[in-house]
């Protein structure tokens, strides 16, 4: 029998979602079965990368990593060299140049009739946790750009690259990757349930898919490491698995008919050209999503694909493919749990702001009965006198209610407040996800209460005028 989960593990739903219907599930590999200590996987990148631009020239040696500085969803804005949060309707609500929050009038000044939309090439969004190091990177090396401008570089754009440059060699090179390789124990944060949800979701005769962007070498001794030791009866990961694709190069690989070459040498990593379908226990070098509909031979609403990249692994196959879609995000666990502890508080927040409205339109109100008062003549002291009241009380609610809003706003991460939300309304991420993801939820085996079988329903969305309703 599978026990319950807590409130932060479960299954969010923004369409509903009949696991009965879906015969065969697509996964990604990092960050998503294999999930990194994000401190320990990102600071490792950044000083990778933080080597190579000191080989470079550049003045890097004091350059920190603070996990904690950022969160996914924000975005970079490669005109004016900041990084700033938006809302769903990419109206910015923070900014930060350098190690510099702007001011409220600087904010203003700076995107005063500015959309953030991401088909801009002025605009990079963070869509996965890899952008953590990149965020830190970034904000620092444009303070001291500003200060002295840095070899080679004459634009913020040209920041971007050479930063993005910097971390996929990093990436790409090996020695990140090698490192990991080396001591998992201290980069991965194991989950003891996903291979008992993999099983069941096979038992239920799923067909699973392993489509990662890592290298094959790479692959196969993380997820020996992960999976093997735990898969008993002489199993090994590869067990678990229809089809494995590697070096998938998404997320092209969704959108673009691309050569595919077939492992013939696991041990030495030989590869050699595929002609014809995909074969069921056989490893893949690259390729495409259409490939993988022919040799299953399933609908596209017959496939899930399970990423925690918003753009290359859910963005696209939603987009392009029509799959269904569920987004991993760890961080929905800490938000929830936040939001919970924070549930007294939240009530009160919200009780001493509808009082606060009331107040205000009692306020509105008599101001302009005191117009009316004043052009016919009329005596207005005790309208004045009330007014003067009420902005009394509305200044106490303020400052009883003040310390709530502050506290509600940083939940999450203290810099920016909560993933999913950027002040009242929605954040630019969350309506991402929100467009783009079927369910999103913090980790694989969050699936395993549903199981297989499931009927996943969507929740009743709310509008502006639900409210009246109550």
């Amino acid at each position: 029998m599978t026990l319950a989960l807590p409130p932060e593990r479960g299954l969010f739903c923004n369409r509903t979602l009949n696991l009965r219907g879906v015969r065969a599930i697509g996964y990604d590999m990092d960050y998503t079965l294999i999930h990194y200590r994000v401190d320990e996987w990102e600071r490792a990148a950044f000083e990778h990368a933080r080597a190579h631009l000191h080989a470079e020239g550049w003045p890097v040696d004091d350059l920190e990593f603070d996990p904690d500085a950022f969160t996914l969803g924000l975005t970079f804005d490669l005109d004016l060299g900041n990084l700033v949060k938006a809302t769903r309707f990419g109206y910015v609500v923070r900014a930060q140049h350098g190690s510099d929050v702007l001011s409220f009038d600087e904010q203003r000044t700076s995107y005063d009739g500015t959309v953030i939309e991401l088909r801009d090439d002025r605009f990079e969004f963070m869509n996965t946790l890899f952008e953590l190091s990149r965020a830190s990177l970034w904000t620092q090396l444009v303070e001291i750009h500003d200060r002295t401008p840095l070899p080679g570089v004459h634009s913020y754009v040209a920041l971007y690259r050479a930063i993005d440059q910097a971390l996929g060699v990093a990436h790409l090179e090996g020695a990140l990757k090698q490192q990991i390789v080396d001591d998992p124990e201290r980069f991965v944060d194991r989950d003891p349930g996903l291979i008992d949800t993999l099983h069941d979701q096979r038992l239920a005769g799923k067909q699973l898919l392993l489509v990662t962007n890592s290298e094959w070498w790479y692959t196969q001794k993380m997820m020996s490491w992960c999976f093997d030791n735990d898969m008993g009866s002489g199993q090994t990961w590869r067990d678990l698995f229809d089809i494995v694709i590697v070096a998938a190069a998404k997320p092209r690989f969704f959108e673009e008919q691309g050569p595919i070459y077939r492992l013939v040498d696991e041990a030495a990593g030989h590869l050699e050209p595929h002609f014809g379908p995909l074969e069921a226990g056989e490893v893949y070098h690259g390729g495409n999503a259409r490939m993988v509909e022919r040799a299953l031979g399933h609908e596209a609403s017959q496939f899930l694909y399970v990423g925690d990249h918003l753009f290359g692994d859910v963005h696209v196959t939603k987009d392009v493919l029509r799959w269904r879609t569920a987004l991993i995000a760890r961080e929905i666990e800490a938000e929830v749990r936040a939001a919970a502890e924070f549930a007294d508080d939240e009530h009160h927040l919200r009780a001493g702001m509808a009082t606060k409205i009331n107040l205000e339109q009692r306020h509105a109100t008599l101001r302009l009965q005191r117009r009316h008062l004043v052009v016919d003549g009329a005596n207005h002291d005790a309208v004045d006198a009330e007014i003067e009241a009420i902005a009394r009380q509305v200044s106490a609610i303020d400052d009883a209610i003040a310390p709530l809003a502050r506290s509600a706003a940083v939940q999450g991460n203290t810099n920016w407040g909560p993933l999913m939300r950027a002040g009242i309304d929605k954040s630019l991420f969350a309506r991402q996800v929100e467009k783009y993801a079927d369910v999103y939820t913090s980790r694989v085996s969050n699936f395993a209460p549903a199981t297989p079988y499931g009927y996943l329903r969507a929740a009743r969305g709310s509008l502006p005028h639900d409210a009246a309703e109550q």
